[in-house]
């Protein structure tokens, strides 16, 4: 017994069981990897041990040698697994699909319009990979310099003519279109002015970024398709930004969660940091960025780093963008650098984008703004700092796309919750400065205005003055440029969270169908206004963003600081006039949708609370004391709003 217990409790090493006769397995399976099978027993008693101790069925060797067999199969033919396990995922999806058609077309009709898409892609892919040199004989004329020139001439004047016809014919029935066509103009104008390189501009870039950008914003404006898409995009986004609810509300409880701004918006920051992260580790968000960059490159003819950065900015803050080219910043030209910056100011994070949305900001419009703002974006940067060096990167080929440093699914999604802490912290630091800044500011401004009997004068007042032009040339109407005017010098001044912020409250009121005039102040502003002012404030482009563009970029490539420091400001006003010159093109495509309200039948049954609807068809009543609206209508409407009819 005493034998027995000393040789229990004698500790095991690990080099003879790795090494030695007791990792039988291990050795059996290099003998068979090697093609050899044992041919006895007495080579594996050597070296001190014996098999007959340890001997083992003969099972054993069969198993071994089958596993061994099956390992070798399985390398020797794993591109034709990979293959019919690809197949029958995409067969079980295509079944999935078409069983959801059959059952309900509308309900599945968004899945069907992304999976052509991801075909469409696809498809070019493959046909690129087989027909290389024949596809691009059939898209150039080899050898033919002027047929090319003149093939080029003739689509860019019937494309100057369409759109003058179309403006004619569209503007005959809502003039204001023209205003918005107008400011565009006037834009571009001021930045050729500005511009670095005068005779250096490529027009190519600037027109057919312009035009990328015009035809984006006609697709989601005007088209029913694209409406519908991106309104079902804008609600799919809010349903799944409520799912934040699940886990603020086990933090903090539902009661902060529903009253308190800080427990309401920023956990959504947290959750879509989270869920970007997960999709950059997936490659679903490189594989995008790179189509998007891919059809802004072929057609404006700008390098490959560049145009990446700005794709990226879609999607991703002004510091993250340039993590995507990192390894190119270095080399990259001062034009390009420019570009850079230029899509980081004139893009929103798709974090914040989500905040937004939670705001009561018009979901479709935020996302058209940012996606328009990328084409746009390369061709003002290069009309304001035209490219006049060589570049190194003009092949898409020569950059690749990392999948960031997760090691697994769980990593990537617990990192991107982990950054998205100090993204929230910056957010909640700059709005507690900004805010009481600004409260001291107006304060001051309206202790020196008090001296010479200027009564409230005010930031936000002095904006309504300075940018009233501006708002004016966007397409604004007039007695709403004063608001839109503040919410443009809150966004340049300050940052654009406080400005959206602004914004929700003023569309909050016109929802809730207050009174549009409360004295001399606007309680809220029209449809159009709010549209526009969404598409202008889209983007990053304030004082305050200088430090953080510097501080990413120099942290990135120390080297280049002096760069850097040299185009930061021309590059933050560009990327002002490219979210102005969105808000413009959106202002010529604008019409209003929705439904006829039916006043007659709205104000002769029971209300209990206002909205705009009812404010709409109570100034009907107010203003006409016909027949068609009954006694009843009239009270409806005296119960909300308060007229010299009413007494």
């Amino acid at each position: 017994m005493a034998g027995d217990t000393r040789r229990q409790r004698e500790p095991v090493s690990l080099a003879p069981v790795a090494h030695g006769l007791d990792n039988m397995g291990a050795e059996f399976l290099e003998i068979m990897e090697e093609g050899r099978l044992p041919q006895g027993n007495s080579s594996l008693s050597e070296g001190g041990g014996s098999w007959d101790k340890a001997s083992k069925p003969i099972s054993r060797w069969r198993s071994l040698q089958l596993t061994g067999r099956v390992r070798s199969l399985c390398r020797e033919h794993k591109q034709l697994f990979r293959w019919i396990l690809t197949g029958l995922l995409c067969t079980a999806y295509i079944a999935f699909l078409i069983t959801a058609c059959l059952l309900d077309f509308q309900r599945a009709l968004a899945l069907l319009v992304i999976t052509c898409v991801v075909l469409s892609f696809l498809a070019y892919d493959l046909l690129k990979r087989l027909l290389r040199s024949r596809l691009r004989r059939c898209v150039k004329f080899q050898g033919h310099s002027h047929l090319n020139l003149w093939l080029k001439r003739g689509l860019a004047f019937a494309a100057i003519l369409g759109l003058i016809l179309w403006l004619s014919l569209d503007t005959s029935q809502r003039p204001e279109q023209l205003v918005s066509f107008a400011g565009i103009c006037v834009f571009l104008v001021l930045l050729f002015a500005g511009s670095k390189h005068h005779r250096a501009v490529s027009w190519r870039t600037v027109s057919w970024g312009l035009g990328l950008q015009f035809v984006l914003g006609l697709f989601v404006i005007r088209t029913e398709p694209g409406f519908v898409a991106f309104q079902w995009l804008g609600d799919q986004i809010q349903v799944f930004l409520s799912y934040t609810m699940a886990g603020s509300s086990f933090v903090f409880g539902e009661a902060l969660v529903k009253d308190v701004f800080a427990f309401q918006v920023l956990p959504i920051i947290v959750f879509f940091s989270c869920v970007m992260s997960v999709l950059y580790y997936l490659g679903l968000m490189q594989w995008v960025i790179l189509k998007i960059a891919w059809l802004m490159q072929v057609t404006m003819g700008t390098s490959a780093t560049e145009t990446l950065s700005v794709a990226g900015n879609i999607f991703v803050s002004q510091t993250e963008a340039p993590l995507l080219i990192r390894p190119y910043l270095a080399d990259m030209t001062l034009s390009e650098v420019h570009v850079v910056m230029t899509g980081g100011y004139a893009t929103i994070a798709g974090s914040l984008l989500g905040a937004y949305i939670s705001f009561g900001i018009d979901a479709a419009s935020l996302i058209a703004a940012s996606v328009m703002a990328a084409p746009c974006a390369l061709a003002l940067s290069k009309l304001v700092y035209p490219e006049v060096e060589e570049s190194k990167f003009r092949r898409k080929e020569g950059v690749k796309l990392t999948y960031g440093d997760a090691q697994n699914l769980l990593e990537a999604a617990s990192a991107g919750a982990a950054i998205s802490v100090k993204v929230v912290a910056n957010i909640a630091a700059n709005l507690i400065a900004f805010l009481a800044v600004l409260a001291f500011i107006n304060a001051a401004l309206s202790w020196l205005g008090d001296m010479v009997d200027i009564q409230g004068l005010s930031f936000q007042l002095i904006c309504s003055y300075i940018l009233r032009p501006v708002a004016f040339l966007m397409g604004v109407a007039w007695e709403d440029c004063p608001v839109v005017a503040e919410l443009l010098g809150i966004k340049l001044f300050l940052n654009e969270f406080v400005a959206y912020q602004e914004l929700s409250q003023y569309k909050q009121r016109r929802l809730a169908g207050a009174e549009e005039w409360l004295g001399d102040k606007k309680q809220w502003i029209s449809v159009r206004a709010e549209i526009l002012t969404t598409y202008a404030l889209c983007g990053f482009s304030n004082f305050s963003s200088i430090g953080i563009m510097l501080g990413g970029l120099t942290s990135l490539v120390p080297q280049r600081r002096s760069d850097f420091s040299q185009i930061v400001l021309r590059a933050l006003i560009t990327g002002a006039f490219v979210s102005l010159a969105n808000a413009c093109v959106a202002g010529i495509l604008y019409v209003p949708r929705g439904l006829e309200v039916d006043c007659v039948s709205l104000l002769n049954q029971t209300l209990t609370s206002s909205s705009f609807e009812v404010y709409q068809c109570c100034g009907q009543v107010f203003q006409n004391t016909s027949l068609e609206f009954g006694p009843e209508a009239l009270d409806n409407c005296c119960l909300f709003y308060n007229r010299t009819i009413c007494t």
